[in-house]
């Protein structure tokens, strides 16, 4: 059986090389299983595809990817998708904080009995900081409350998943990705398995406020559920503002000398304003999508290829007038 492993890469030049050389001991002497490895740099500011180089011209089982510009982690495992053939894929991040040697928990769960299609790794506690630990909670959250997948598993940047879940992935046509709500999307047979979670050995996490708030929008879009929480906020609020009228006329005519307060109209425009604002954000959001899909934005435009058994690409995913993807090279 064959074995594909993802890697997104982000400034990783210091730890990409150790993270290839301990999945190649793990698997390269593992009866049963054939590896390859597919790294995407996702336009880093150091020599990470320098270093991705010198690992291809190592192994030549490892596929190189480099891309034109910055498109996010999840633009990236989209691009690596394209070039997968192994019965199995795997995704791991470039930092080691997820340890190749885990990869086998995940693997014997999805292949167990009757077997899952995805299976994302639980840490047991997780070694980020008090930012992304916060924002990393925020997301469960809202995964557990907002998708259509089964309660109690936990999504991961750690999983395994059969070719044809990455099969059906890869056919989506957005302008933005959120891998885990597009697997979700494509099966119900999930599961987790709990794993450790080691700290960084180099560097902090490149995950910035803006990129979180990116990447809050676009889980956002892939849900119709807050255009429906709009409508029922939007009637709560309609419906607390009529009572609090009557109660304010009867009051009047009871008391007429009574003066209605500046402070609570204040807070009342305050807080149905603020409401009001942040709904026209949300629709705004989906607007976007529209627009962006509309004019065939694309996931991710590839620069270099290395060990692909092709001719350079420069640009992998595009939108015809038919709709279906297709591939452009020089």
């Amino acid at each position: 059986m064959k074995l594909s492993i993802v890697v997104p890469c982000y400034n990783s030049e210091h730890t990409i090389g150790k993270l290839v050389d301990l999945c190649m001991q793990e698997f390269n002497n593992k009866d049963g299983w054939e590896l390859e490895m597919v790294l995407v740099n996702d336009f880093s500011r150091d020599g990470t595809f320098n270093t991705i180089q010198g690992i291809c011209e190592k192994y030549p089982n490892v596929k190189g990817i480099n891309l034109a510009k910055n498109f996010g982690q999840h633009g990236a495992l989209m691009c690596a998708f394209q070039y997968v053939t192994g019965d199995v894929v795997c995704g791991i991040d470039d930092d080691l904080q997820s340890h190749p040697a885990q990869i086998h928990q995940l693997l014997d769960k999805l292949l167990e009995g009757d077997g899952y299609d995805v299976v994302f790794g639980k840490y047991r506690k997780r070694q980020f900081g008090w930012f992304k630990n916060l924002t990393g909670k925020i997301s469960q959250w809202l995964l557990f409350r907002l998708t259509d997948r089964p309660k109690g598993v936990e999504m991961s940047a750690f999983w395994a998943a059969r070719r044809y879940v990455i099969d059906e992935v890869r056919k989506y046509r957005g302008t933005d990705a959120f891998i885990q709500l597009l697997f979700a999307r494509t099966t119900r047979r999930m599961a987790d398995v709990e794993v450790d979670h080691y700290a960084r050995e180099v560097g902090s996490s490149n995950y910035t406020f803006r990129k979180e708030m990116k990447l809050f929008m676009t889980f956002m879009s892939f849900s119709v559920i807050p255009l429906h929480l709009a409508t029922w906020l939007g009637a709560l609020f309609s419906v607390t503002g009529f009572v609090w009228a009557i109660v304010i006329l009867v009051q009047k005519l009871m008391n007429q000398d009574l003066q209605i307060g500046w402070p609570s109209l204040m807070v009342v425009i305050l807080i149905t304003g603020g409401f009001l604002f942040l709904m026209l954000g949300i629709i705004g959001s989906y607007i976007g999508k529209i627009i962006m899909t509309e004019n065939h934005s694309p996931l991710y435009v590839v620069r270099d290829e290395l060990n692909t058994g092709s001719v350079q690409k420069t640009e992998r995913q595009i939108l015809p007038e038919n709709g279906q993807g297709s591939r452009t090279s020089d």
